[in-house]
């Protein structure tokens, strides 16, 4: 006898907080149940056969409403409700997760000669992810970058990028990030706003995260990638070095475009693998 279910997000993750009420025909409440840590609502409570209403309900998302009946042994099996974020945004499920290096990348696009692009890439970088189980706008992001590890293909220029000219890796030897919130824009897109520390100067900076899925890796763990995005210029972290060639052309454009692609495995750590 009693109630069962299961709940789940959209990507068929358990919500643990989900609260699920039932209510008779008079919308008179008669029996009120939790999930446990699995999603899972396990309820003794015997209820009389009939028609009744099933509410589900969690912070941080919709709530879903459905029917059920129960039978003459007193028993009403709801199966899989699945709820959907608040705004039609999802998420991986809460929790840390741990940025992988090796199938990261931390780019940057520069404009070079006012014709072409330069691309540079930083090599050593780690960053975690905290992702709030009630209020998505509090997740947090932290991230330190190893100004030393640029690589743009060219080693002359790697040398000057790292010179006082640019990066001043002896004085700066890294730049950090860390979130100050988490805003919805539209489905499974996000605004991240936080702060950028580089070159010595601290600054405001927002990031366009997109949530590009979440799944099963081959070692046993369970990963989420995000792609995000941002603009940067260079005189707004003292970075004001530049080589005028002919025409007023600047050799290396002041506006930085960064380009993150990030693979997070669940937990605080990466696993040996």
């Amino acid at each position: 006898m009693g109630l069962t279910a299961r709940i789940r997000t959209r990507d068929g993750w358990a919500v643990s907080h989900a609260v699920v009420t039932v209510t008779d025909m008079t919308g008179t409440q008669v029996l009120r149940a939790e999930a446990d840590t699995e999603g899972a609502v396990r309820d003794t409570t015997a209820l009389t056969p009939g028609a009744y209403t099933v509410i589900v309900t969690a912070v941080g998302y919709a709530p879903a409403a459905s029917s059920a009946i129960v039978t003459a042994s007193g028993r009403a099996e709801v199966g899989t409700v699945t709820l959907a974020r608040q705004g039609g945004t999802e998420l991986p499920p809460p929790g840390p997760w741990t940025v992988d290096p090796a199938h990261s990348s931390v780019a940057a696009v520069a404009q070079h000669l006012g014709i072409s692009s330069v691309r540079g890439r930083f090599t050593d970088f780690a960053a975690t992810v905290e992702i709030a189980p009630d209020d998505v706008g509090k997740s947090r992001v932290e991230a330190v970058i190893k100004a030393a590890s640029i690589d743009t293909g060219n080693g002359m220029r790697d040398t000057h990028l790292r010179s006082a000219d640019f990066l001043d890796v002896e004085r700066y030897p890294e730049i950090t990030y860390r979130s100050t919130g988490v805003s919805e824009v539209g489905p499974d897109r996000w605004t991240v706003h936080g702060e950028l520390g580089l070159h010595g100067v601290v600054r405001e900076v927002d990031l366009d995260l997109a949530h590009l899925g979440t799944g099963a890796d081959p070692w046993g763990g369970t990963r989420a990638a995000f792609r995000a995005t941002t603009e940067l210029h260079r005189e707004d972290f003292a970075m004001n070095y530049n080589q005028v060639v002919q025409a007023g052309i600047a050799a290396i454009g002041t506006t930085l475009r960064v380009e993150l692609d990030v693979q997070a495995v669940q937990g605080e750590s990466l696993p040996a693998v």
